[in-house]
Order: C-alpha cells, then sequence, then structure tokens
C-alpha cells in the first residue's frame, strides 16, 4: 500500500463512530488548530537541527493534520484530500506561466517574474472580491512580526511605499523619538507598535526577514547569557548573587568569546 493511501486508511479508522478512536473523534476543524500551530514550528525546529530523521518525522506529524482536516471535510462532503492537491496543482501553475507557459514568459528576469507573481496574486484576490482589499486573505492570527511583513508588502505591491532605505530610517528615528516623548502607559505602548512596524518595514527594505532576524538575536541572548550562567556556576554563584555591573562585565566577555 502506497505511504498516502496507508495513511488515509488510518484516518478514516481513527475517526469510525463505532471503532474509531474517543479523541480523535472529538476533533473539529476549530479543535485542531493549536496542534497544526505546534507541528508547524517543531518542524522549523527539526529543520534547523538539521537531523533527516527528525525532519520527517515531524514532517509526517504536519502531513497528518493536512490528512485529518481533509477528512473532516470529506465527511462533511465539502472536498477530499485529492481535491486539494489538484487545486493547489493548478494554481502553482497559474503561477508559474515562467515555468508552464509561453516561450517568452520562460524568458523573464528575476525581477518581472516577482512583478509578475504579485500581479497575478493580486488579480486572483480581485476574482474572489472585485471590492476587496489587498490585506483581504491575510490571516487575521498571524504573529504580529510576520503579519507586520506582510501588510507591509501587499501596500508596496500596490505602490504604497518608499523606493529606497534612507527613509525608512528617518521613520525609526522618528518612531524612537515619540516613544520618549510619549507620557502615559497606553500612549507608550502605541508608540512602540509605531516603532517596532516600522523596524519591520526596514528589514523589508533590506531584504531581511524580520522573524528570522529576530529568532537570530534570542539564540545570540541566550546563548551569552548561558555562558554567564556557567562562568558564576563555576564560582559557585548563581546570577542573583551579582550586581548589574557584574553581569555587564561577564556579558563583555561573553561577547568577546
Amino acid at each position: 500500500m502506497k505511504g498516502m493511501q496507508q495513511l488515509q486508511q488510518v484516518m478514516t479508522q481513527l475517526r469510525n463512530p463505532e471503532s474509531g478512536c474517543p479523541w480523535d473523534l472529538k476533533q473539529n476543524m476549530t479543535s485542531l488548530i493549536p496542534y497544526t500551530i505546534e507541528e508547524t514550528y517543531e518542524v522549523v525546529d527539526a529543520i534547523q537541527s538539521g537531523n533527516w530523521q527528525s525532519i520527517k518525522d515531524e514532517l509526517g506529524d504536519l502531513l497528518f493534520q493536512v490528512v485529518f482536516y481533509a477528512q473532516l471535510a470529506r465527511e462533511e462532503q465539502q472536498f477530499e484530500l485529492d481535491d486539494i492537491a489538484a487545486h493547489t496543482a493548478e494554481k502553482l501553475i497559474s503561477r508559474h506561466p515562467h515555468v508552464f507557459g509561453t516561450d517568452a514568459q520562460r524568458n523573464l528576469s528575476d525581477a518581472e517574474i516577482k512583478a509578475q507573481w504579485e500581479q497575478i496574486k493580486q488579480q486572483e484576490r480581485t476574482k474572489k472580491d472585485a471590492k476587496g482589499s489587498v490585506f483581504d486573505d491575510i490571516p487575521s492570527q498571524l504573529p504580529s512580526i510576520l503579519k507586520a511583513a506582510k501588510l507591509q508588502k501587499r501596500a508596496a505591491s500596490v505602490g504604497f511605499d518608499w523606493t529606497e532605505a534612507e527613509p525608512v530610517y528617518a521613520k525609526v528615528d522618528e518612531e524612537i523619538q515619540e516613544v520618549k516623548e510619549a507620557t502615559d502607559q497606553d500612549h507608550i505602548e502605541e508608540e512602540i507598535g509605531d516603532l517596532l512596524f516600522a523596524v519591520v518595514n526596514l528589514a523589508r527594505h533590506k531584504q531581511v526577514n524580520p522573524e528570522a532576524a529576530l529568532q537570530r538575536a534570542n539564540d545570540k541572548f541566550k546563548s551569552r547569557f548561558q555562558h554567564i550562567e556557567q562562568s558564576l556556576s563555576e564560582q559557585g554563584k548563581h546570577p542573583t548573587d551579582c550586581n548589574l555591573e557584574e553581569l555587564e562585565a561577564l556579558w563583555q566577555v561573553a561577547k568577546r568569546e
């Protein structure tokens, strides 16, 4: 039995009303959302670990989520897994005329391909709702940094964007000053939000993924602070035993090393 066929058969059995799994039978589209998000992050962790066995395992768990959703839709007579695959294939062919199209379309430059991609996606959005917004299909539950980047990219796709980075630097400086001038807590929160949004915009202009950049900063901070903890542990101490000046000195050592 082929792998996908076997997985679908297992899913069908798990959802069998008479002999299936009680937990699986209780699930619905909404209840699965947290598990889907968790599995996605586990795939990311596996890829970053470079362990191929772990990557295979986690991709399998994520694939099972897709199969589960397809099974739920099938039970409601909405669509099946094959419908999902066929629709995705058709969409990819439509979005890649530089691969599947005419000779002229296959000879586009990278910049032309990117512009064509954005145009095709905008046409798809317009087809769904002729009066819709460029933001309509951006998921409301995206992490804030990713959502900010996507909002900015969509606005840029219709010409609302600076053509160079210098005005973005100025905007970041402006937002920092507004944070300094904010008085009450609500105003401070608002201005810090504007500052973060401006920094995401700067990352976009510098062709940097802001989520990846922040994750890198998180990892770097964690590594350096753990270096401090290890150094203190060797002296029989804990960070709470030190004042800020002592911790800062150890931080500088960690940066050098």
